[in-house]
């Protein structure tokens, strides 16, 4: 009697354990089934992550809508920091994100910096499959760079078009630094190799999130800038021409686990489809809609995306 209650009691305790390798299995976004076979669209649940800046936002709810417009299930996990993201997406706590190739490249895998995109993109989506088995699915022409920002007064004043324009003519300008800018070798350190030095008429240090306010006020001519950022749809406001192409480019693209593209390729053909549509030009207007005009990045994304051809 006592071996059949030990036979029974073990025979619970297999089936317990059982039990907690399948609820286990379900819990991923692997695209997997327990028996090893690929789980159905309807089955399938992909976690979309996203940066904390309104363009990341935007473009993971892109990505959002594409997926269940294609008939998958979507979990949101938007907000995350750019230090922690891409170890959420190695650590498999979510499937994708969109990233930038120069963030691949120089803060990823701090390779040395590359002007030609197409290289760039080969650099990191051979690196990424080999190091973390994350595929790059195709770089938009969304190109969210670095760049100097000059008001439109002081451009048309000096006839400042270019950094090197701006070199030329940097005794006259007062220079809106973000601190670490100045010391940063993709900042004026190495702008000065490339475009020699910049002798500014002066130079103080200001909050990044208050750049457009101080330029406004005319507290400083020129700032460091993101080439996407809304603010410059204004009028008072000019990008100037990196024309040495010193900044490498930071081209927008899905980054996902390589087994979800292996084992549903109809992911990569529906976000492909949608990164072919997207622009600098387009996505600094989206982001003009949220940042200035203060629209939801949600609203902002569904119009736009309803608008795309498909």
């Amino acid at each position: 009697m006592e071996k059949k209650n030990n036979r029974k009691i073990l025979w619970k305790i297999i089936a317990a354990f059982a039990l907690i390798l399948v609820l286990v299995g379900c819990g991923n976004g692997s695209g997997s089934n327990t028996d090893g076979e690929t789980a159905s669209k309807e089955d399938l649940t992909i976690r979309v992550g996203s940066k904390d800046f309104t363009e990341g936002l935007i473009l993971s709810e892109f990505y959002s809508l594409a997926l269940e417009e294609a008939g998958y299930n979507v979990e949101r996990a938007f907000n995350l920091g750019s230090p922690v993201i891409h170890g959420a997406l190695t650590n498999d706590e979510i499937d994708m994100y969109p990233e930038y190739t120069g963030t691949g490249l120089l803060s990823v895998l701090q390779l040395p910096m590359e002007s030609d995109p197409k290289a760039v993109y080969e650099t990191v989506k051979t690196e990424y499959e080999e190091q973390f088995d994350l595929v790059w699915l195709d770089y938009s022409e969304v190109n969210n760079s670095q760049g100097l920002v000059i008001t439109t007064e002081k451009s048309e004043e000096l006839d400042i078009m270019t950094i090197s324009d701006l070199q030329e003519n940097a005794s006259e300008i007062n220079f809106a630094s973000q601190g670490e800018f100045d010391v940063r070798e993709d900042g004026i350190p190495g702008l000065e190799e490339v475009y020699g030095e910049f002798d500014w008429n002066s130079s103080a240090i200001y909050d990044n999130s208050l750049k457009y306010q101080v330029l406004s006020n005319g507290e400083a001519d020129v700032a460091p800038a993101y080439t996407t950022e809304g603010q410059l749809v204004q009028d008072e406001f000019t990008l100037l021409e990196d024309d040495q192409q010193f900044w490498p480019p930071y081209n927008a693209a899905p980054v996902i686990h390589a087994n979800l593209v292996e084992e549903h390729p109809e992911i990569a053909e529906v976000l492909n489809n949608l990164s072919a549509q997207l622009n600098s030009e387009n996505i600094t207007e989206l982001n003009a809609r949220v940042d200035i005009e203060h629209e939801e990045y949600e609203d902002v994304a569904q119009e736009f995306f309803d608008s795309l051809d498909r």
